[in-house]
């Protein structure tokens, strides 16, 4: 069985790095990467060579593999060009567009899409959503500590004492909980809030304050991911959040709900109010921001507060990024292919999430 790994179009990362041979060749899979996939990870054709790949034209990996790998989807002249029941796997985010499922249907291969992984204890070395989250998380700390004219840490100087930065986090899901221990790292007084109850004791485990709202809705059924609250909580939540944002020097958003358009939480209003030179880093930036002035892949300056939206920082980290989401693809391998043959077997509860459309 050949796995074929395409150059990203879109991405600094690849797929699969050089280091996942050992486990590669244990299944039966010869892998074959697209000329200069993995240059901008840091690893060269001669690297993957030497670790026993093989490289190869686009159109031949396209055209010949049994398994195809991209983390962004490909275009679809180039899913015509795929074997017929092949499997290829992707990144295609049903959950915010569901008529992608209908649309891939009229290809005649097996389309997996890794960010419908379930987060569950049995899945959780597959879920690329977490791994990436987790990078993107410490990114955004190191991000706004760019930007800020001042330091993390309290200092007692000759010159004087330079008090701690306050930082707050909105979200305290993968990435809020990492942005929480960096900026605890780098020495800031660090608050958080979140609508979860669970993650209570996750965020003081790290030395935060958890600034609790209370009358969130029960999302004990959610899968770990955050839930709709109604308008009146969202409006206290609103409340809170800009009287601790008019403290705060540092703003880390990460709020999301599942499918659905972020929460607004940080008001034109809180803006207009916060200390000039303050940041903000909108984690939410793809899916409408937590922000009011937020704009996706961009840095702007408002009433001299500086907000960078972007929801990709992982990115960024593209060497480790790469290596992370091979480990994530490798693990899902692990139950797909056995001896040299793939089965996606539906009964087993991860290949029925991520199998997004079989081929015809």
């Amino acid at each position: 069985m050949v796995l074929g790994i395409l150059k990203e179009q879109n991405f600094n990362r690849v797929s699969i790095a050089p280091s996942a041979t050992k486990k590669l060749t244990a299944m039966g899979i010869k892998p074959v990467i697209e000329h200069g996939a993995g240059e901008k990870s840091g690893f060269s054709d001669h690297l993957y060579v030497e670790n026993g790949f093989a490289t190869a034209s686009r159109e031949d990996i396209l055209s010949k593999t049994d398994i195809v790998l991209s983390i962004s989807p490909v275009a679809d002249a180039e899913m015509h060009k795929m074997k017929k029941d092949a499997i290829y796997i992707s990144m295609y985010a049903p959950y915010q567009n569901a008529e992608v499922v209908n649309h891939l249907a009229s290809f005649p291969v097996n389309v997996v899409s890794m960010d419908m992984i379930p987060r569950t204890t049995l899945a959780q070395s597959m879920d690329i959503l977490s791994s990436m989250a987790s990078l993107a998380g410490y990114k955004a700390v190191l991000k706004a500590a760019d930007h800020y004219n001042n330091m993390f840490p309290m200092m007692m100087t000759a010159a004087g004492t330079i008090p701690p930065t306050k930082v707050m986090i909105l979200g305290a899901g993968v990435a809020g909980l990492q942005a929480i221990a960096t900026a605890k790292r780098l020495g800031a007084v660090v608050e958080a809030f979140d609508t979860r109850a669970a993650a209570k004791e996750e965020v003081m485990s790290l030395g935060a304050t958890f600034v609790e709202v209370e009358g969130a809705a029960d999302d004990r059924g959610a899968g770990g991911y955050a839930v709709q609250q109604s308008d009146e909580y969202l409006a206290r939540q609103r409340a809170l959040v800009q009287e601790r944002a008019l403290k705060s020097n540092i703003v880390i958003a990460t709020a999301q709900v599942r499918g659905r358009k972020a929460p607004l939480l940080i008001t034109e209003d809180t803006i207009n109010n916060m200390k000039p030179g303050s940041v903000i880093v909108d984690l939410a930036a793809s899916t409408g921001g937590n922000c009011a002035y937020t704009e996706n892949n961009k840095t702007i300056a408002k009433n001299g507060v500086i907000i960078i939206g972007n929801s990709d920082l992982a990115d960024e980290l593209n060497g480790v990024a790469s290596t992370l989401y091979s480990n994530n693809i490798l693990n899902f391998l692990q139950i797909v292919v056995k001896d040299g043959v793939a089965t996606l077997n539906e009964e087993n509860e991860i290949i029925k999430s991520a199998l997004i459309s079989k081929a015809k």
